[in-house]
């Protein structure tokens, strides 16, 4: 005891340790009392041993220095891996960020007149003109354009009728029925968890009737003994039909989204708001887009929400360049990361992985390549598993669980999943300097 209190008492005053280092005097005074309270911290748990507090203040400063966001290498075969960030973008939409970040841009100036324009200009005509629809707009999230639609169309206590296997509960708690009820829309629901038919909505349909909201399952699915009806049929009993289709797809031809609803059916089908992300299957930045009749675009477009849930100018130069790309589909394919990791060809995955697996036999780790299904991710998909080669990796003395930390702990940051006791790097999710990264941090880790 009496050794304890007498190395308590020899730790050096903060001030003291703060002055050996090279930084600004307030970061350097909380390194040193980081690093002093561990130390206390130690001493007084019987921890044993010398300990350089110079190097480890050190540590702390550089850690409180580091940026905490930051980006990794996903070598997990989630595409849209919602804690990493979901879609990236591609080459030409992180080029139209760098345009508009380093100085002004015209956000909302009417470069022809002279006069102030709309922020919806820079991408309506685009949408409308992707998607069939009359009119368009953009907002912060799919989360606000579900909400603005409920507020624009049924915001004053009219009733909106939903589904009952429709009042479903999205990532971060986002649940259906609270939506509508900070809309200001009163909830109707109809039918069963199972089954729903037009009959159903029909019974529930009067004079109060603002709007009907379809909302796809996006997470999940009900099979068996199940039945809902199509966007179609919804639209010819009448109230205007609020459509929150979730990721969205207006990619063609991509085999891995025939199972998503496509945004044009539901314009075509006469749907006053369809509702999409412009991450997820779009391969934008995060955004959520309203497109449909004129008249409920108008109404959401003034609605006082519209102003809290706006876009903002790098989201925006992010999304009009990623929405441009699917003028031409064989661009978009090429172009927009998601779509080209969709429709990757097994010969190129095979490639990729025998090539991971090449370099770390040179550095003397055992892998092989094998087969494995990747996924969408995102909410999107469920069902859907992307069947493909990864690069399997034998952690050797080390557990599964202690390399992926190591891997997580490295320069960029690693994460891969592991499967029956083998670290997976999935060649889907990295480009060929992912993978090189990938296989540098397993080498790196097992040293």
């Amino acid at each position: 005891m009496h050794e304890v209190a007498q190395a308590l008492r020899s730790l050096p005053a903060v001030e003291q340790l703060a002055a050996r280092l090279e930084a600004p005097h307030a970061l350097a005074v909380a390194a040193a009392r980081e690093a002093i309270q561990a130390r206390r911290d130690e001493l007084r748990s019987g921890s044993a041993g010398e300990t350089d507090l110079l190097a480890r203040a050190r540590e702390a400063l550089a850690a409180a220095q580091r940026p905490s966001l930051g980006g990794v290498v996903n070598a997990t075969g989630v595409v849209l891996h919602t804690n990493l960030g979901r879609a990236p973008l591609g080459e030409t939409a992180r080029r139209a960020i760098a345009r508009v970040a380093g100085g002004y841009c015209n956000l909302e100036l009417d470069l022809a007149d002279g006069r102030r324009g709309s922020r919806q200009t820079h991408v309506e005509p685009l949408l409308a003109e992707l998607t069939g629809a009359e009119a368009a707009l953009a907002v912060n999230n799919c989360a606000a354009a579900v909400l603005l639609a409920a507020a624009a169309l049924a915001g004053d206590g009219r009733s909106l009728l939903v589904s009952r296997g429709q009042l479903v509960e999205i990532g971060g708690s986002f649940r259906i029925p609270e939506v509508v009820a900070q809309s200001g829309a009163r909830l109707v629901e109809v039918g069963t968890t199972n089954r729903t038919r037009p009959s159903d909505y029909e019974s529930a349909i009067d004079q109060d009737t603002a709007a009907i909201l379809r909302v796809h399952q996006s997470n999940f699915r009900t099979v068996g003994f199940a039945e809902e009806v199509e966007i179609e049929a919804l639209c010819e009993l009448g109230p205007a039909v609020i459509d929150d289709i979730g990721s969205g797809v207006l990619a063609a031809g991509v085999a891995a989204l025939r199972d998503e609803p496509p945004v044009r059916r539901s314009v075509l089908a006469g749907a006053a708001l369809v509702c999409f992300s412009g991450d997820k299957l779009l391969g934008g930045p995060q955004a959520g887009l309203l497109v449909g009749r004129a008249d409920a675009v108008e109404r959401a477009r003034s609605h006082p929400l519209a102003r809290a849930v706006r876009i903002d100018k790098l989201s925006l130069a992010a999304l009009e360049a990623t929405v441009r790309l699917y003028r031409d589909p064989a661009a978009a394919l090429r172009e927009v990361p998601v779509l080209r990791m969709l429709v990757a060809s097994d010969d190129e995955l095979s490639a990729r992985a025998e090539s991971m697996r090449a370099r770390l036999a040179d550095a003397g780790i055992d892998a092989r390549v094998m087969r494995a299904p990747a996924r969408v991710g995102g909410g999107a998909l469920p069902l859907l598993e992307l069947e493909g080669p990864v690069c399997a990796v034998d952690p050797g003395a080390l557990s599964a669980d202690e390399l992926t930390r190591r891997m997580r702990a490295g320069d960029p940051p690693v994460i891969a999943r592991v499967r029956d006791g083998w670290l997976l790097l999935d060649p889907r999710t990295v480009d060929d300097a992912g993978a090189e990264a990938a296989v540098g941090s397993v080498v790196a880790a097992t040293r």
